[in-house]
C-alpha cells in the first residue's frame, strides 16, 4: 500500500510526491480560476458555475480551498470549499474535479487529505461536509473512503429535495458529514 507523505514546512503550500509526477497541492489563485472552470466544465459530473464564481471563488475562498498543479505549475485539480459560518470548525466542500489525464491515481484524495490538514492546523476543523447526488458514485467513494481513513463517522441526509430547484429536473442533494476528525486523523500519516 502506498501512501502519500506530506511535509508541512508551512501550511500555505503542501508538497506532494506521487508516483506519476512531481505534484504541489497549495492555496488557488485568481490566475487560476479559469483553469478551475474548464477542469470543471470538462468533467461532465459537476454543476458548471459560470467563470466569473471560479474567478470569485479563487479569491474569496482560497484559505479554504486547494489546488493541485503539475511540475510546470498548471492546475490539474482542486477542492473548493468554504467554512460555515454558523459552524466554524466544519469544511463544506463544494466541489471536488481532476482533470481527466490524471485521474485514477488518487489525486482527488490527497487534495482533500491535503486541504483538511492544513485546515485542520489553521482552524481546528473538525467536521467536513458535502453534498452529492445519488449514483455520483466516484464522490460517494471519495468521501466514504475518507471517513474510514480518518476514522470518522458518516452521516448521510437529504439535505436539499428535487422540489426545491426551481430551475427544472434536479436530483436530490444528499448531505455527507464526516466527523469527528480528530487532530491526529487529519494529518496523513507515512
Amino acid at each position: 500500500m502506498r501512501r502519500c507523505i506530506f511535509k508541512f514546512p508551512s501550511v500555505n503550500s503542501i508538497r506532494m510526491t506521487a508516483a506519476q509526477a512531481d505534484l504541489q497541492i497549495d492555496r488557488p489563485t485568481v490566475a487560476d480560476g479559469a483553469a478551475l472552470w474548464r477542469i470543471a466544465r470538462d468533467s461532465e459530473v459537476l454543476d458548471l458555475n459560470s467563470s466569473y464564481s471560479y474567478l470569485l471563488w479563487c479569491r474569496d475562498f482560497a484559505a479554504t480551498s486547494a489546488v493541485a498543479r503539475n511540475d510546470r505549475g498548471e492546475p490539474i485539480g482542486f477542492v473548493t470549499g468554504y467554512v460555515r459560518p454558523d459552524r466554524p470548525r466544519t469544511l463544506l466542500v463544494w466541489q471536488v474535479a481532476v482533470d481527466s489525464a490524471y485521474r485514477g491515481h488518487g489525486l482527488a484524495a490527497a487534495l482533500l487529505d491535503g486541504l483538511t490538514a492544513r485546515l485542520a492546523a489553521e482552524r481546528g476543523l473538525t467536521t467536513v461536509e458535502t453534498t452529492i447526488t445519488p449514483g455520483n458514485t466516484a464522490s460517494e467513494r471519495l468521501f466514504t473512503s475518507f471517513a474510514e481513513r480518518h476514522g470518522a463517522a458518516l452521516e448521510r441526509e437529504v439535505l436539499f429535495d428535487t422540489s426545491l430547484f426551481p430551475d427544472g429536473p434536479h436530483d436530490p442533494e444528499v448531505l455527507y458529514r464526516i466527523g469527528p476528525l480528530s487532530p491526529a486523523s487529519a494529518i496523513p500519516s507515512a
